[in-house]
């Protein structure tokens, strides 16, 4: 009797959630595609501007992985500040500035300006990742938010998809063009764009959905109730609201720190180097390593989003995240066998690089799960920060394996290590609780 009501409401809700999605998640994209290419560019200004400024690999390791110094001591108080001001009066202004900071990178002369331009992107970039992970959880609940992370993630393999043709083209033809060498002009090339976005930023994202003017009264109501509700879960499962020094003695929270740690190793060993290992494997030519570098990373997104999709519709998280990473571990040990044809390590790359973004797309479902409010913002932003300094790590360590092996086979080893030992303790941090989907453990 009452079905046909419930149908209607159930139709209302999927069109109002449609209706959002398609409003905010793909603008969203469109700026973490821009902020990710600025972020690895430097993976292929390397194959000239090494040999131009006389950089060792381990010089090149330090300036890519030291992004995330910066990234870490400014992430929580970017994310209480988007908070205070609102998404569009922060996000607008961070990626003008990253944009700027880009295409001052073309001004490099050797290892410290090197290494302080890319520290400065890593702080003004560190507010924009979490500060969007929090803002989603201001429109969607634990329903919707695997795949929406993961269509907003799959910037990171479209990333390649686009920056590699295009950075390949500008490699090989924009040689002394103006009078500036070509890794100059991928440098401007990749930050303008992120200047005009955070332009339209600021006149086009609506700080949440009570500040939307294309909600209905009626849709917005529905979102805000949604939100209620899953905080009247949280609550009831996590004993409350957490407070942000409750963050800091969580165990569960230092072992999503540990699980991202593995994530991010894999990510930007992938990110900052599959450029080399392209060229030392199959060919020197940077159109070519350009065009072959869209392999693994339209395989990975694809991945991505089905799996984000399913793990979705299964309400199912821990082995998502986990064999996924198994998958990377296995995939990344396969392309370090001594001998491999060329072409077979692009095949265990493109598993390696689906298995590792698959697991970072879904990760982001457990820790918005549990926490709400200042103790979100911050605790997403931490998260995000502890995790993201094997950003670091990684560049560095694969560059001093290289500088005294002058191989990469046991520094592939070390990023399956890492993938392993991140699925192994997200076994462990997401193990199901009775009568309840799986999550983490209480903080």
């Amino acid at each position: 009797m009452n079905a046909a009501p419930a149908n209607a409401r159930g139709e209302f809700e999927r069109a109002t959630y449609r209706k959002i999605t398609l409003r905010i998640v793909p603008f969203l994209f469109v700026c973490y595609l821009l902020a990710y290419i600025n972020r690895v560019a430097v993976s292929f200004a390397k194959l000239q501007m090494q040999a131009d400024l006389s950089m060792s690999d381990a010089v090149y390791g330090v300036g890519a992985g030291i992004f995330f110094i910066g990234y870490f001591f400014f992430e929580i108080p970017a994310n209480m500040m988007l908070r205070k001001l609102g998404a569009r009066r922060w996000l607008g202004p961070i990626m003008i500035v990253w944009g700027l900071v880009s295409v001052g990178t073309m001004y490099v002369r050797g290892a410290s300006s090197y290494y302080a331009a890319r520290l400065l992107l890593g702080v003004v970039e560190s507010g924009f990742f979490p500060g969007v992970i929090l803002y989603l959880t201001f429109w969607y609940t634990r329903t919707h938010r695997a795949k929406m992370v993961s269509a907003f993630m799959t910037a990171i393999p479209i990333s390649g998809v686009v920056a590699g043709p295009v950075s390949g083209w500008i490699m090989g033809r924009m040689v002394g063009f103006g009078g500036l060498a070509s890794w100059q002009w991928l440098f401007v090339a990749d930050g303008v764009p992120s200047i005009l976005a955070g332009i339209i930023t600021l006149f086009y994202l609506p700080d949440g959905p009570m500040q939307s003017a294309w909600l209905t009264a009626e849709e917005k109501s529905l979102v805000a109730g949604r939100l209620e509700e899953e905080e009247s879960f949280k609550k009831e499962g996590g004993g409350g609201k957490h407070g942000i020094a409750d963050l800091f003695r969580s165990k569960t929270v230092w072992l999503m720190c540990a699980v991202y740690f593995g994530i991010v190793m894999g990510s930007y060993g992938l990110g900052f180097w599959m450029p080399q290992l392209i060229k030392d494997a199959i060919t020197k030519d940077p159109l070519k390593i350009g065009w072959i570098t869209v392999i693994p990373w339209s395989f990975a997104t694809v991945a991505m989003i089905v799996m984000g999709h399913h793990s979705d519709i299964r309400a199912e998280r821990r082995w998502h995240i986990a064999g996924s990473l198994f998958m990377g571990a296995a995939a990344f040990a396969a392309s370090a066998i001594p001998g491999m044809p060329g072409w077979f390590g692009i095949l265990a790359l493109s598993l390696a690089a689906a298995g590792i973004l698959c697991a970072n797309s879904i990760f982001w479902a457990l820790p918005t799960g549990i926490l709400s409010g200042a103790a979100a913002a911050a605790g997403i932003a931490w998260i995000n920060s502890v995790g993201n300094l094997a950003g670091y790590v990684s560049p560095f360590a694969v560059g001093e394996i290289r500088d005294h092996t002058h191989s990469m086979l046991l520094a592939l080893l070390v990023l399956s290590a890492a993938a392993l030992a991140g699925g192994a303790v997200t076994l462990h941090v997401a193990r199901k609780q009775p009568g309840a989907p799986d999550r983490p453990s209480r903080l």
